[in-house]
């Protein structure tokens, strides 16, 4: 069984926790500043600046847990704690992925936070 992009419970307790209005205004934030944050890992990768790839990873990583995208915090916790070397040896595919997850990410967040 696959996960979920959005972990329920944890998008639920967020919810619960700081209020649906204010849980709106996060996942706005999030999506409004993630693709952002991608593109810093790309100028981070290709500058190699590895505090900034890492610092960038860490906040990308930190948000999904906040809303319970737990495969895209995985991915970026691996890069913040892997660095550059590996996406570096991958071509960049490690940056694919993670932008691929984010549009996952951003369509689940985006319909929930409707519901």
């Amino acid at each position: 069984m696959t996960q979920p992009t959005i972990d329920r419970t944890t998008f639920t307790e967020l919810q619960e926790t700081a209020g649906a209005e204010f849980v709106v205004e996060l996942v706005d934030t999030f999506l409004a500043e993630a693709p952002e944050m991608l593109e810093e890992l790309r100028r981070a990768l290709a500058a190699s600046d590895a505090d900034t790839f890492r610092r960038t990873a860490h906040s990308l990583k930190s948000n999904g847990n906040t809303f319970g995208a737990r495969t895209f915090a995985a991915m970026a916790k691996e890069l913040e704690l892997d660095g550059m070397a590996p996406v570096h040896a991958a071509g960049g595919a490690p940056l694919d992925a993670l932008e691929q997850e984010y549009a996952r990410v951003a369509q689940a967040l985006a319909e929930l936070k409707h519901a």
